[in-house]
């Protein structure tokens, strides 16, 4: 006697070799005896064999009309053996039996499983949506191979192209898209990024770089809805100030201006005058919701996605030829010792008389000319040169606590593309697409200006960092506890030292048109300069308020992302120029890992042979190729050119404003191509 019984949806048959009142033991052609439970035994028969038994039922089944059983079938639940009898007759065998068990099995879309052998046909109307998911599943299927082969032969459908950047980042691992890429990759036995670029999915490299950003941080696009900038309804005083900015020619979102007043008197007030939106803009306004969302500024060479609409920036901008609301600082210094004797906050409208841009005023405006070594032939020298003076002081007294010199050993670079008008494109107001001119310019870490408007800006988030604690008003803090190797600058709601800077406290509150927490931190100022000592009962956020955490947050996942895209793109237009520029071989300098910094370029890449040179040692080294889509840079050592190894110089410790020595490794893909064959600071700027 043979039987036939279910084993977890996997149908077996044997030999019996004995048998009980609820169970019997059963040898399978491989020899193996198994226990099973007398429920679990469908069809008992005495031929033909057990693997003829399967064998044939199998193939029958294949046969069997499903639809006209679906017709025939009862209403009520009905058993495998009446079915097979009433479809192929009242003797139907051992083996018809099987056959219609297993299409019975195997259709359950068609027959819902009860159980012990038993069935009931589904409902028609479900039926009909079953059919119409497994033909639609079907035709994806299909989609999907077609698909691959298309990508395999290098032509990109455009829905994968349409949803190029989901895929490879932010995939649906469900999705025909996705999938197709998969089975091409694994077809085609290369890396999905080498596969969709060779089938014409990315249109350029930049655009690559750029809408993957775009998709990342800004899936609504970096256009912003319809505002209005609300007015400010303050009634400020006028200023008797003459206060100029000083930036770069491209700047739009100018936050601050100086000014100096008693010069010659001996006393001389020093005033730091930073943009004052927040005496319109309310926490929770559409304007306010505008800028949490986004929480930066985001640039780029040649580009910026501003934090906030350019209508309402130019309405609180410190333009020149206008009287601005502004929040300010001043400081009272002895001339002659620079000891602060005094300080005050106010809240007034600032006549800016000038926006000086140092682009333009750098080999103007020098140590020389400010110190008094050379003729200084500009405006507001006097004041400048009080400026400079005192930056100096206040630069040395940082030293003092930070308990070493602030050290630049590498320039700023700047990068400016000319679009085929020959116009800037920051200037222009056009968006770059990838095919522009770059030119990459140098300036000196720490210049005149540069330390001017630094020192100031650090002055006035000391002083104001260490009024919001004295009046117990929470703001937004940057703190370092020491410059040994590893210890990062954190944010926090509480005052403590920042060893970088060398200050017993440091907000960020001199930017608040380019920076969120800055203009949260501004509205907490305002509550202190309108309320004294009881601004911790007006200000918009009271101590250990959740929704400051929430922000510190959010602004640091966001402003890390957007200097590393910026980092990125600097890589990408520095690769850039090494086309242009024709240049295959750079001279640089050894780091670690096998790490090379290039002298004069702002690139920092592998070189083959550079691992074993000593730390600081000057090479030559060839470029080999180049990649921008994932800014590889492939190079090799070609001379060692110099000696000895120079003394560690080290770099600039403490800088937040450091770059990172590899911001550019291989491109990462959120694709899972498991079953593919892989390839082989904190200083403000001027």
């Amino acid at each position: 006697m043979f039987a036939l019984f279910d084993d977890a949806g996997k149908f077996q048959a044997g030999r019996v070799m004995s048998e009980a009142d609820s169970s019997m033991q059963i040898e399978l052609d491989s020899g193996k005896r198994v226990k099973v439970k007398a429920a679990n035994v469908l069809i008992k028969f005495a031929k033909p064999s057990p693997s003829e038994l399967l064998a044939q039922g199998t193939a029958q089944a294949a046969d069997i009309d499903v639809d006209l059983i679906w017709e025939v079938a009862p209403e009520d639940e009905f058993s495998f053996e009446d079915l097979a009898k009433e479809y192929f007759s009242a003797s139907a065998d051992a083996v018809q039996q099987a056959a219609m068990l297993m299409r019975l099995f195997d259709t359950p879309h068609y027959f819902h499983r009860r159980g012990k052998g038993r069935f009931r046909k589904a409902p028609e109307d479900i039926l009909k949506q079953a059919l119409v998911a497994i033909e639609r599943k079907k035709q994806q299927a299909l989609q999907i191979e077609q698909w691959a082969q298309a990508l395999a032969a290098g032509e990109c459908p455009q829905p994968i192209k349409d949803q190029l950047y989901k895929i490879l980042f932010k995939p649906d691992k469900n999705g025909p898209e996705y999938k197709a890429v998969v089975e091409a990759a694994k077809t085609a036995q290369r890396a999905p990024l080498d596969l969709l670029k060779d089938a014409g999915a990315i249109d350029s490299p930049y655009q690559f770089h750029y809408k993957r950003f775009l998709f990342e941080h800004f899936p609504k696009g970096s256009g912003f809805p319809a505002v209005e900038a609300p007015p400010i309804k303050d009634e400020l005083p006028l200023a008797g100030v003459r206060a100029f900015s000083i930036d770069d020619s491209m700047t739009t979102e100018i936050d601050d201006a100086l000014s100096v007043q008693g010069l010659g008197s001996g006393s001389v007030t020093y005033g730091i005058h930073i943009a004052a939106p927040s005496l319109a803009i309310a926490p929770g306004s559409p304007v306010d919701a505008l800028g949490r969302a986004r929480m930066s500024t985001v640039y780029m060479p040649g580009h910026k996605i501003t934090m906030l609409p350019d209508d309402v920036v130019q309405t609180y901008t410190l333009i020149e030829g206008r009287d601005c609301p502004a929040v300010s600082l001043y400081v009272t210094f002895d001339e002659a010792t620079l000891a602060v004797t005094g300080s005050e906050t106010k809240l007034e409208r600032v006549p800016i008389v000038a926006n000086l841009r140092h682009d333009k005023l750098d080999g103007v405006i020098t140590d020389a000319t400010l110190s008094g070594e050379a003729p200084a032939d500009y405006a507001f020298a006097p004041e400048l040169a009080f400026a400079f003076r005192l930056a100096k002081h206040l630069k040395a007294q940082r030293e003092i606590v930070r308990g070493k010199p602030e050290t630049f050993n590498r320039p700023d670079y700047s990068f400016k593309l000319i679009g085929a008008n020959g116009e800037n494109t920051m200037s222009d107001g056009v968006e770059p697409n990838g095919t522009e001119q770059v030119v990459i310019g140098t300036r000196a870490r720490g210049s005149a200006l540069d330390l001017i408007v630094a020192e100031a800006m650090i002055l006035a988030n000391s002083t104001w960092g260490g009024w919001l604690a004295e009046l117990g008003v929470p703001g937004i803090y940057r703190s370092q506890a020491s410059l040994q190797p590893g210890i990062k600058v954190r944010m926090s709601t509480k005052p403590a030292p920042h060893a970088g800077m060398g200050v017993a406290q440091y907000t960020w509150a001199t930017s608040p048109l380019r920076r969120y927490v800055d203009l949260v931190n501004q509205w907490q100022i305002v509550a202190c300069a309108k309320n004294g000592r009881t601004a911790a009962l007006a200000a918009p956020f009271k101590p250990k308020d959740a929704e400051l955490f929430a922000i510190i947050s959010n602004f640091d996942t966001a402003y890390s992302a957007y200097n590393g895209f910026q980092s990125s793109m600097e890589r990408y237009w520095t690769i850039k120029h090494l086309g242009q520029q024709g240049l295959s071989e750079l001279d640089c300098a050894v780091m670690v890992n096998g790490l090379v910094r290039a002298d004069t370029l702002p690139l920092v890449f592998k070189a083959i042979g550079a691992d074993n040179l000593p730390r600081h040692a000057k090479v030559r080294v060839r470029i080999t190729g180049v990649d921008e889509l994932t800014l590889d840079v492939h190079a090799s050592v070609v001379a060692r050119l110099d000696e000895a190894t120079p003394a560690d110089q080290g770099d600039a410790e403490g800088s937040e404003d450091d770059e990172v020595l590899d911001n550019a490794g291989p491109l990462t893909l959120a694709i899972d191509m498991t079953d593919a064959e892989p390839s082989a600071g904190d200083a403000p700027a001027a």
